[in-house]
């Protein structure tokens, strides 16, 4: 005669510390959670910046104007930052301009606020300043004159508005298409390894175990 014996109560209590570990598990992800949230904040603010350097390169006409004169898509060269805010709420950018100091050919000082008027499209008055006389080249030909010159389009039609529209390609496009996988981001939340592998952990250490773990887990730097 075989004789199995069951203990009840051993059961009853690993399968309590299993449901505890759970519990635990959701709450240390929820607790974790600003912090993986500022950890891909940091990847995203990077790719932003890579992201509109290459646009940037590619696309010179409607994003010189966010880098210093003749530097355009070089990283040392911006004209902006981008920063992001995290809480349990989520994730926000947003972006700020810095001041030129660099000097185009044929003028004598900076172009103060380049990126910022020439984004929003603020149109430019130019007048003579240490002599009576404006003096330019327009299509290749010595202009001179006494009066105001007024640019309605200092950096180009196609320069007004197009660092937002980098900004929002990277968002609508790019992060949903690829940023998201090639980080390594996606595949972090989508396979939550640890949960499992610490099953026979979270047996005996039920909710602290559980919530150890969720912490470590959704906080980890992916990528």
């Amino acid at each position: 005669m075989i004789v199995v014996k069951f203990n009840n109560k051993q059961f009853a209590k690993d399968l309590n510390n299993i449901v505890n570990y759970s519990t635990g598990f959701i709450e240390g992800v929820n607790q974790g959670k600003t912090a993986l949230l500022g950890n891909i904040g940091v990847e995203v603010v990077e790719g932003i910046k890579d992201f509109i350097d290459a646009n940037a390169r590619v696309n010179p006409t409607a994003l010189h104007h966010v880098y210093e004169w003749y530097q355009t898509g070089s990283p040392a060269a911006r004209l902006f930052d981008i920063n992001y805010i995290s809480n349990q709420i989520g994730l926000s950018f947003n972006s700020t301009f810095r001041q030129s100091v660099s000097i185009k050919s044929g003028s004598k000082v900076p172009f103060y606020n380049k990126a910022q008027i020439i984004e929003n499209g603020i149109p430019v008055t130019i007048r003579p300043v240490s002599s009576e006389v404006l003096s330019f080249n327009d299509n290749e030909k010595q202009v001179f004159t006494k009066k105001p010159i007024t640019i309605t389009d200092p950096g180009g039609q196609d320069a007004e508005g197009g660092f937002e529209r980098a900004f929002d390609a990277f968002f609508n496009i790019y992060f949903k298409q690829s940023f998201l996988r090639t980080t390594g981001i996606l595949d972090h939340l989508n396979n939550p390894v640890p949960f499992k592998r610490n099953l026979n952990r979270g047996k005996h250490g039920g909710r602290s175990a559980g919530y150890s773990v969720g912490y470590k887990w959704i906080s980890k730097k992916a990528g």
